[in-house]
């Protein structure tokens, strides 16, 4: 049989309080399958929602409902008024200068396609080169798949090595090709690795290249500020950040998002509409058609204003050091193979191997004993296959995430490999 090891690593001292703040999270409170207590480290899948982001979503539906922007009775007006604050507060949230330059989409996907389809087909021509990293989540890889194929664009790839960062030098020698255009993750969601966004940034201009960052888990995690990024395009889901599913932000350059090319056609995103013709509305209304998510909106802007209220400095300092914390448990098992950088590169994050046992089969264990992790890709298939892996688990954390919850899934992992010996 095998035995979990007393644990010799120190808890480090972080500046939140975890059991405080899971107690205006209801879904923690939860028992699972036979009475086991609910350890929620799934957070970079989606995180778990605040009693305050509830609350506001349940507001609106009981006392404001109405459609926006068309109306000009009092529930139009309260419901148009909370759904642009919500935007001038999310702005405020990432160092946008201007509202204007964040669209609501529905998450980051769509806002990478929006880009890619919008400004892509604008701007692409055949033999023009888009970089990425082989790090990507599929929603920065397949889109620019997609547009390449339609324009005749072409694709090349900045390395990660074997510890999981990037090759900065391959880069470099991508951007000597001119590229139109550069795409990549802020945080991996695979390995962890926060990537040196500015620098990147930095280096895609000096080669007259734009940049285009998947921010889905670097806006929930950690302190970010577009403008001292000097980002062109930079996309984030609302869900992954305490907020509902279903909305998501695209933050754009006012000058790149005037001279694109509208998205979808249709209600509000139109300032006038001929039968031969139609003139587009002013940003941001110009690439949201549609009846949008009214309520989505407002518990987007009710989760930036609760995050802000403990501060993001806090929360990164949290999970660095439930991270620190996590990879010393980790590497005590026999067996274990966590990829990634170590904890001073990367975010609350941690995918791992056990032995030759199916990622899967991991999970479904550590289920049955109330312990909530990932299993697969990762939506991630040209880095595991890099790595010559099929699937991993993956352990995530958030500003709920206790110590408790890290040792509970490292006793669970023993129990999985005592199932399987």
């Amino acid at each position: 049989m095998v035995f979990a090891q007393q644990s010799s690593s120190i808890r480090p001292a972080t500046p939140l309080d975890p059991n405080r703040i899971r107690a205006d999270f209801p879904i923690l409170a939860r028992h699972v399958r036979s009475g086991a207590p609910l350890a929620y480290l799934d957070s970079t899948a989606t995180s778990q929602k605040p009693q305050q982001v509830l609350d506001a979503m349940d507001a609106y539906y009981r006392l404001q409902n109405a459609n926006i922007h068309r109306g000009i009775h009092t529930l139009a007006e309260e419901s148009t008024a909370a759904y642009e604050s919500a935007r001038a507060r999310v702005a405020g949230f990432i160092g946008a200068r201007d509202p204007r330059e964040l669209i609501y989409t529905r998450n980051t996907t769509e806002s990478i396609n929006l880009v890619a389809q919008s400004w892509g087909r604008a701007n692409l021509r055949p033999g023009d080169l888009i970089v990425l990293t082989e790090m990507e989540h599929h929603s920065n890889i397949v889109p620019w798949q997609m547009i390449a194929a339609q324009t005749g664009a072409r694709i090349g790839w900045i390395t990660v090595t074997e510890d999981g960062l990037l090759d900065l030098d391959s880069y470099a020698r991508l951007l000597e090709q001119h590229p139109k255009i550069v795409g990549f993750a802020h945080m991996s969601n695979v390995l962890g690795t926060i990537n040196p966004a500015r620098e990147m940034i930095r280096l895609a201009h000096a080669a007259g290249a734009l940049t285009v960052v998947d921010a889905a888990q670097s806006v929930p995690h950690f302190p970010v500020n577009v403008a001292e990024l000097d980002a062109d395009f930079y996309a984030f889901s609302s869900h992954k950040m305490c907020g509902p599913t279903g909305i998501g932000i695209l933050y754009g350059k006012e000058s790149l998002l005037e001279a694109m090319p509208p998205f979808l056609g249709g209600g509000d995103m139109i300032k006038r509409v001929q039968f031969d013709s139609f003139v587009p509305n002013e940003l941001p209304h110009k690439f949201e058609a549609g009846t949008p998510a009214i309520a989505e909106a407002i518990g987007l802007g009710a989760a930036v204003d609760y995050l802000a209220e403990i501060g993001m400095d806090k929360v990164a300092a949290h999970e660095h050091a439930l991270t620190d914390y996590a990879l010393e448990r980790l590497e005590e098992i026999p067996g274990v193979w966590v990829f990634g950088p170590e904890a001073v590169h990367k975010g609350g994050v941690a995918s791992f191997k056990v032995d030759d046992i199916h990622a899967h089969d991991i999970a479904q264990v550590l289920d049955e004993y109330g312990i909530a992790v990932r299993a697969g890709h990762h939506c991630a298939m040209p880095l595991h296959e890099k790595f010559g892996i099929q699937s991993t688990a993956r352990a995530s954390f958030y500003l709920y995430t206790t110590f408790d919850e890290i040792d509970q899934l490292v006793e669970g992992i023993y129990k999985v490999k005592e199932l399987f010996s």
